[in-house]
């Protein structure tokens, strides 16, 4: 797979780069971002995951998430990746929660969105095989972690794929789709009406099926407006205590939904997955 470089830059002690390519699975170009610390010439580094939220590109994160003191601190290469195809040709809607930027890291199985909506396959299967190809990457060593939507997106990934992840982490995750409205017209849209279908993209609904992870850390703000309607983090508690997964769930007083939220706690999740990624 050719793979563009459309910028790099020298931070922190590393290379903070942003990449292009031509999707086969979503048939779109494609963009993400990686930073990779400086290493030695034959050196391979552990990898963490940022799946981002509604709305969000590769650039969110990149320019607000004040990860790479942290990440060339640990040793660690960081993956933003985006949250949806994009493209004149690609299917959207007008709401910010469906469409264009709204993902959801699915597959998506109904028209107009099954051609190019397959975020699913994106981030599990095609994007780690081009990670492999042209980064310093360790692929036995993996974490993964994400925000909001990217919170559902990490969770769910790592739910069914445990073997591949040593750790993951979530930002005010929307912990329970099929229960709440952002979840239930994406999955809606994406899926079709049946909601048995819906149920191996929702944290907790995979739980109550049987996946398992050892861990979970998760950092909500208290002043989050979307906490009550949205993210109901305590469903997932109710679903690792059922599934004796131990969850950290962190309440933090004030903060809200935003990346002034994200950002102060990113080095302690950075710091949380390098000691799991040794």
């Amino acid at each position: 797979m050719t793979l563009e470089t459309v910028s790099s830059w020298r931070s922190h002690g590393g290379t903070q780069g942003v990449y292009r390519h031509a999707s086969s699975e979503t048939h779109t170009d494609m963009t993400f971002s990686v930073f990779v610390p400086d290493h030695l010439p034959e050196g391979r580094l552990p990898i963490v995951w940022y799946l981002s939220g509604l709305t969000c590109n590769h650039s969110n994160v990149t320019e607000k998430g004040e990860y790479r003191a942290a990440c060339a601190e640990l040793g660690l290469i960081f993956i933003a990746p985006d949250t949806s195809p994009r493209g004149d040709n690609v299917p959207d809607d007008e709401a910010y929660d469906f469409g264009q930027g709204a993902g959801f890291y699915v597959d998506a199985t109904q028209d107009p969105w099954s051609a190019n909506f397959r975020m699913r396959s994106y981030i599990e299967k095609e994007l780690p095989a081009l990670i492999a190809a042209n980064f310093p990457a360790d692929m036995s060593r993996q974490a993964i972690m994400g925000h909001s939507m990217g919170g559902h997106g990490a969770l769910t990934i790592a739910l069914r794929n445990p073997d591949r992840f040593k750790s993951v982490s979530a930002f005010a995750p929307i912990s329970a789709p099929l229960h709440c409205p952002w979840g239930e017209k994406a999955l809606g849209g994406y899926l079709g009406p049946n909601r048995d279908d819906w149920r191996e993209y929702d944290a907790c609904a995979l739980i109550e099926d049987g996946a398992r992870v050892a861990e979970i850390l998760v950092d909500q703000g208290g002043g989050d407006n979307f906490l009550e309607t949205q993210l109901k983090p305590h469903l997932l508690s109710r679903a690792c205590d059922d599934a004796g997964i131990a969850l950290t769930l962190r309440m933090e007083p004030v903060y809200d939904h935003s990346y002034y939220f994200i950002s102060s706690f990113m080095a302690d999740h950075l710091r949380w997955h390098a000691a799991r990624l040794i």
